[in-house]
């Protein structure tokens, strides 16, 4: 991982394109560095200026003759090839293109992309952009930007993919008063990308909790790596774009057709860390909340409110973001009792009335904060005649400081009349909103990342699988790829299963029905025949299945009756065979299955299977990179599956380790060989000391340069 410290901290920078027009993006980004209070050195260059705000203009950056870590480059893009070339000349470590006229408008621009990027490897330069707004250190302070005016310092580093994001992001922050320690404009990404600048914000001192806006993730699995890491140690909120369903790919298996196109993303996030903010209000709610607050050690929430209503709004809310109400213990409750008028309702929701002044707000919210069992408060306030919005702020503010270790929030539920108090909150760092419904969503927030921090301490690497046989599953795979096929048959998918220790009901190809009849012995009664035909996806429309064969001759039969179905109803079709397989007694049926995700790789699903896996689309999904034991017994229990294989109503419980290996050895499967595309297991027949599918479907793509 690149040191990014001089980009943010720089001892230099040169502004390339910089301008005395006005008008002139050059001229905007001196200004800025110049009103940041940059302490550095600052070189304009510009063949055709003498002096630029004060500072000495060179014609070219060679001119310059001292070592520049971090160059500006704001020239027209037909110029930035050999300003960037001259630029690794003069052994500049950084450079920041804002310059737009790359990818962004087609072939021309990528070819000319591609080329900028090949001179900043030749040089070893690191590049942000290019199309970029530039970047922000409050700290250093600096802003090689051409963003107006300068945030104000702050703990929250902004990653933004999108210019113009950033732009209005950096507006409404000066005009709310949040505070920021960097603002990263990534722009097209061509070289460092939002797992550069997580990682770097991680290790800044100044920055305790990082934002993102994203399109697209540029290295799935150096996400998956590096963001791990960067989760341990501060709290990283993304809010991705483009979740939308209609980018879903076209896929062949179960598994596939139910990965949406932001199933991997949502999927990815959760499994490093990521905290995934729904709406740009979720982002900065979050921020906030994470700025003011400690991070709480547990899920329940103590309400203090002086309106009923507000008070059920908010335990609805409770619910509805996977908290709970705090009980109270007997001291709690005794203490409420006689502080409180005999109307007050004393469990939580505390309801302090509608006459409630200061008073009654500061022993309430003390005695809950005292109790064991709370890990948040908040505080709701309705306006009243004898409200007290100023005083009870400067209570709530003064409780804070005394319980540092229970995040505080407040809805002050009214417009002018509390806007002092609201202030007077915030000023102290309680997070304040108008309902209470974002400050649970915050809350909720802050509780997930409590969990998934102490789940990625301890988390493991799924444990080495032995007993597998890489040879035996890459032969079959050259036949395959030698033939052009992309699916593999019945018996080709179960003998890859079975070198992976994938439990599977044996399947055997027969070429006649004499073979299919002594196979249908050795394998044994009642007997299963299939067509064999990688062009025919649904067996049954076809007439290309027979179960529950008891005899050689009932075999025999079955193996004439499905090749004279298939033949005429789908003539010229290539038939390999006959696959025989022993029809196994019946259990809970499961679906196993894998599809392989563009950006993160394998994505495995788990779920209810059989005919009712596209119905009720029963599944939940883990990546296999970093996959942990615990995140497989997890995606089990996610289900309405996993109450079935409990054993529901009395029926015995499924052997769930025999479920949790399976997964195990389908993820090694799909992380040894990158040319499998989608896995389906389905039905997996889950019995109480076992686990085998029946049905095994493998689909590969390949090289055309490989065959």
């Amino acid at each position: 991982m690149s040191d990014l410290h001089s980009l943010f901290n720089p001892d230099s920078i040169a502004v390339i394109g910089a301008s005395n027009n006005k008008e002139k993006i050059g001229f905007v980004i001196m200004e800025n560095i110049q009103n940041s209070g940059y302490q550095g050195k600052v070189y304009p260059v510009n063949p055709r200026e003498k002096e630029i705000l004060g500072y000495t203009c060179y014609t070219s950056i060679g001119k310059i003759g001292q070592p520049v870590e971090v160059a500006v480059i704001s020239v027209p893009a037909r110029l930035s090839l050999d300003v960037a070339r001259e630029c690794g000349e003069s052994g500049v470590k950084f450079l920041v293109v804002v310059t737009a006229g790359f990818k962004e408008i087609g072939d021309e621009g990528l070819k000319r992309e591609k080329e900028l990027l090949k001179i900043c490897r030749q040089y070893k330069m690191r590049m942000v952009g290019p199309n970029v707004v530039g970047i922000m250190d409050t700290h250093t302070p600096a802003n090689a930007s051409f963003a107006e005016g300068f945030p104000k310092q702050g703990e929250i580093a902004f990653i933004s993919q999108s210019g113009a994001m950033l732009l209005a992001i950096f507006d409404w922050s000066r005009s709310v008063g949040l505070g920021f320690s960097r603002f990263v404009s990534m722009g097209n990404k061509a070289d460092l990308n939002e797992v550069d600048f997580i990682w770097s914000a991680a290790q800044d001192p100044n920055t305790r909790v990082i934002l993102c806006y994203i399109e697209d993730v540029a290295d799935g699995k150096r996400f998956l790596d590096v963001v791990s890491e960067a989760c341990k140690k501060k709290p990283v909120i993304i809010l991705k774009s483009g979740t939308s369903q209609a980018g879903a790919r076209a896929a062949s298996s179960h598994t596939g057709a139910l990965a949406g196109s932001d199933l991997a993303y949502d999927t990815a996030f959760r499994q490093c860390g990521v905290i995934r903010a729904e709406t740009m209000s979720d982002l900065f709610d979050l921020a906030v909340a994470f700025v003011s607050q400690p991070i709480p050690a547990g899920n329940h929430v103590a309400i203090v409110t002086n309106s009923g209503g507000p008070g059920i709004i908010a335990t609805d809310s409770v619910e509805r973001n996977g908290l709970r109400m705090a009980r109270f213990g007997k001291d709690t409750i005794e203490t409420l009792r006689n502080a409180l008028p005999a109307e007050a309702n004393l469990y939580n929701p505390v309801d302090v009335l509608g006459d409630a002044r200061t008073d009654r707000y500061s022993v309430s919210l003390e005695a809950v904060l005292a109790d064991e069992n709370t890990d948040c408060a908040l505080v709701l306030l309705s306006p009243a005649a004898v409200t007290e919005p100023v005083k009870t702020a400067q209570v709530i503010s003064s409780l804070r400081e005394r319980f540092t270790k229970k995040p505080i929030f407040a809805a002050y539920m009214g417009g002018e009349g509390l806007a002092e108090g609201c202030q007077v909150l915030t000023n102290s760092g309680v997070p304040c909103f108008t309902f209470p419904e974002p400050a649970l969503k915050s809350f909720s927030g802050m509780v997930r990342f409590a969990a998934l921090q102490r789940k990625l301490a301890r988390g493991q690497q799924l444990p080495k699988i032995n007993n597998i046989d890489q040879r035996a599953v890459k032969a079959t795979f050259y036949d395959v790829l030698k033939e052009r096929r992309l699916v593999l048959l019945g018996n080709e998918a179960t003998s890859v299963a079975e070198a992976y220790g994938i439990p599977v009901a044996p399947v055997r190809l027969a070429t006649s029905p004499e073979e299919a009849a002594e196979l249908a012995d050795k394998l044994g009664y009642p007997a299963v025949l299939k067509v064999a035909s990688p062009k025919i996806m649904h067996k049954t429309d076809v007439g290309g299945v027979k179960i529950g064969l008891q005899t050689r001759d009932e075999v025999m039969e079955g193996y004439h009756a499905i090749m004279n179905s298939v033949r005429r109803l789908m003539p010229g079709t290539p038939i390999y065979g006959i696959e025989v397989q022993k029809m196994m007694p019946k259990g809970d049926e499961l679906i196993i299955g894998m599809s392989r995700d563009v950006q993160f790789g394998p994505l495995l699903a788990f779920g209810l299977g059989g005919i009712y896996v596209n119905l009720l689309k029963d599944v939940s999904f883990r990546l296999a990179a970093g996959l942990t034991l615990e995140e497989i017994e997890e995606m089990i229990a996610e289900t309405k599956a996993y109450s079935l294989i409990r054993g529901y109503r009395g029926s015995k419980p499924a052997d769930i380790g025999a479920l949790v290996q399976t997964l195990a050895r389908v993820a090694r499967l799909s992380l040894d060989f990158p040319e499998i595309t989608e896995i389906d297991l389905n039905p997996v027949i889950a019995y109480p000391d076992s686990a085998v599918a029946l049905d095994v479907k493998i689909t590969v793509s390949y090289d055309e340069n490989e065959v």
